[in-house]
């Protein structure tokens, strides 16, 4: 009788344990998929550094051994069903410890119509949707022609940061050789349209907009249609016939899943079939990303594109729509196809893009153009470049004619700004120590005043060398108020993304500011770009208030 009470007792004892051992489980798998979802929408809104790029801020390494080893492109994050690239801002570098920084250009301005669209809905948009250089690179600034065979302008400009007094801004400009459409080569373009059921809605803007790019071309200018959506097709063989071109636009309806693909194999091969010798060969593939039949990640996508781009056939992209937009997949796709990503929001913006500035979309005057900017120690402790996280490069990269980089289109205008801590100003990246061993004392040198060359590199369309320009940027002591309307304008534009990002570097940037600088420089402001960016300013106050 013992034995079995006995025996009694332990059973009771091990059935309680175990029912304490099921249910702390129990409570611990729900816990972690509570935490598992709230830590994805922590991702899209605080995308942590990845530790190479942490390791880049602590000890401020060479930005050749971050480029070699961190993705640019980072981890994706969503919103709303959409998909952004998540994006790990650029510290501050030392000087002494790193010198060099470079970097591929990028002209591509759909960060800046897609924050547009946001706003105008009535909300703020996703950090990871605000690429500041895209931003800053929206609208033209008054940089000069180029002269001689130098296809572009290098122009700077220096004064104090308008949201750190104790640091400074730089801005480096390009501005492209300005080309007539009717000297322009012909062109042999294969438009590669979306037409999938997620397409719908967006199906009549699409055809607008190319409507609009069909009335620039003239005669010697030729067109092909592909579509895709379930399976692809050829709609219209390449002709210069316009009306053919309009009715084939017309005729067009959507429906179906999303093969991309499929289809860009095909406009590629569309194109290479109708390959004009020293023209214009490329593709423009309107879409809003949303692949999800075939080649349905970005990886394969992106290295197809790689291998096409060698045959000489460019690719441009056109996004459209929300809610399933994929900007990370366009983004790339036009990053590794040569060409330029532009999203349309309205028909205003594809007058813009397609109408007004046709020439530069359509007409590459340098490619692979990289910048590489080297910081003189005794004038500059540290340095950060705002924005073109995406766009980094190796330092040997900058040698490297192998290596890809970004085209400049006819009439195109870059901008880049770096924000300078002087010489002897302690260098501040918040969230990470101080570094104890690494303070250099100002000191003059056989340089004198130059605190930075710029140099840059860039190939002819047809060429497969590139060639070299240097330019030496003095150093200044200038108010932002006295500063050039260029570079007013442009810091109240990176500005503006500083706040949208809630940047970690964003010091003392403020709406008030943006408005008092941007409205001081809106220049001839002939199509109201400059004025509606205020307007969006704000509408971005009145929400974030």
């Amino acid at each position: 009788m013992k034995y079995f009470t006995l025996a009694r007792n332990q059973f009771l004892v091990g059935l309680l344990v175990f029912s304490i051992v099921f249910s702390a489980c129990s409570s611990s798998k729900l816990s972690s998929n509570t935490n598992s979802y709230s830590g994805k929408s922590e991702t899209v809104q605080n995308q942590p550094m990845s530790s190479r790029a942490s390791n880049m801020a602590n000890s401020s390494m060479n930005t050749s051994s971050v480029a070699a080893d961190y993705s640019p492109y980072g981890n994706e994050s969503e919103a709303k069903g959409e998909r952004y690239a998540a994006i790990t801002e650029n510290p501050f570098l030392e000087s002494s410890r790193a010198p060099l920084s470079t970097f591929s250009i990028d002209v591509d301005t759909a960060s800046y119509s897609n924050v547009r669209r946001f706003l105008n809905e009535g909300s703020l948009p996703p950090k990871d949707a605000v690429r500041i250089e895209e931003l800053v690179n929206y609208f033209e600034y008054d940089y000069p022609q180029p002269v001689g065979d130098v296809p572009f302008s290098v122009n700077t400009d220096v004064a104090t940061a308008p949201w750190n007094a104790k640091h400074k801004i730089v801005q480096i400009g390009l501005q492209g050789k300005k080309v007539s459409l009717d000297n322009v080569p012909p062109s042999n373009i294969v438009f590669l349209l979306d037409v999938s059921g997620s397409m719908t809605s967006q199906l009549p803007m699409l055809k607008d907009s190319l409507r609009i790019l069909v009335n620039q071309l003239s005669v010697k200018d030729r067109v092909a249609i592909v579509v895709y959506a379930g399976a692809s097709g050829l709609v219209l063989p390449s002709t210069n016939n316009k009306s053919e071109i309009m009715n084939a636009l017309e005729d067009l309806q959507a429906g179906g899943s999303t093969n991309g693909g499929a289809g860009i194999q095909l406009a590629y091969k569309v194109a290479l079939d109708n390959f004009i010798q020293g023209g214009n060969n490329r593709v423009i593939l309107a879409t809003d990303g949303d692949f999800n039949v075939g080649l349905a990640s970005d990886n394969e996508l992106v290295k197809m594109i790689e291998n096409k781009r060698k045959s000489g056939v460019f690719l441009s992209v056109l996004g459209f729509g929300a809610g399933n937009l994929n900007d990370s997949m366009m983004e790339k796709l036009a990053d590794k196809g040569n060409g330029n990503y532009s999203y349309i929001d309205s028909k205003d913006e594809a007058k813009k893009a397609l109408g007004q500035q046709v020439a530069g979309t359509l007409y590459t005057i340098a490619k692979d153009v990289k910048i590489q900017v080297e910081f003189n120690p005794a004038l500059v402790a540290g340095y950060r470049l705002i924005g073109y996280e995406n766009r980094l490069l190796a330092d040997k990269d900058f040698n490297d004619d192998k290596k890809d980089a970004g085209e400049i289109g006819a009439g195109h205008t870059v901008t880049a700004l770096y924000e300078i801590v002087p010489a002897g100003t302690a260098i501040i990246n918040p969230g990470v120590d101080e570094l104890k061993y690494s303070k250099v004392e100002r000191s003059e040198t056989q340089f004198g005043n130059e605190m930075m060359t710029v140099k840059l590199r860039y190939k002819e369309p047809d060429a497969n060398e590139s060639r070299l320009l240097s330019v030496g940027v003095l150093d200044v002591n200038k108010s932002i108020e006295s500063a050039s309307e260029n570079l007013r304008f442009a810091s109240a534009v990176a500005q503006f993304g500083l706040i949208l990002r809630d940047s970690r570097y964003k010091g003392s940037a403020s709406f008030r500011n943006i408005n008092n600088l941007a409205g001081g420089a809106l220049g001839d402001d002939l199509r109201n770009y400059r004025s509606e960016f205020l307007g969006l300013v704000e509408k971005a106050q009145r929400l974030q208030n």
